[in-house]
């Protein structure tokens, strides 16, 4: 059960800092894209959760187009993880042969260069 109370104080933590961001308007910025002035592949995140709360489908699209494609499965895949230790059951994703893992890190690479070449997949600002 301590790996589940990390996961509730991760998840307060989370909500305070949109909390605060909320009310101050300050976010920590992309380091990546403050020293380096490129896109990297989370440029965009804080902003596309924002717009999620906010049920702003299209601004978080605008965001991150590869998050927001990819957070419906990440959710799923967390839900099970999270469900898996409770019950203490093997959950499934462990059978997710390995190779989809490496495209997966092959796509979001290839999106954190293609983003600073199209300016639709830019984020927002």
């Amino acid at each position: 059960m301590k790996i589940i109370k990390r996961h509730i104080i991760l998840f307060l933590i989370l909500v305070a800092y949109f909390i605060f961001g909320h009310f101050t308007h300050l976010y920590i910025p992309c380091p990546i894209h403050s020293i380096f002035h490129v896109y990297c592949p989370g440029c965009g995140i804080t902003r596309l959760f924002i717009a999620l709360f906010k049920l702003d489908f299209a601004t978080a699209f605008r965001s991150n187009q590869l998050i927001f494609i990819l957070l419906p499965f990440a959710i799923i895949i967390y839900i099970n993880y999270i469900y898996s230790i409770i019950k203490n059951k093997t959950s499934w994703y462990s059978k997710i042969p390995t190779w989809i893992f490496y495209v997966l890190i092959v796509i979001v690479l290839a999106f954190g260069v293609i983003r600073n070449f199209i300016p639709y997949l830019m984020p927002i600002e």
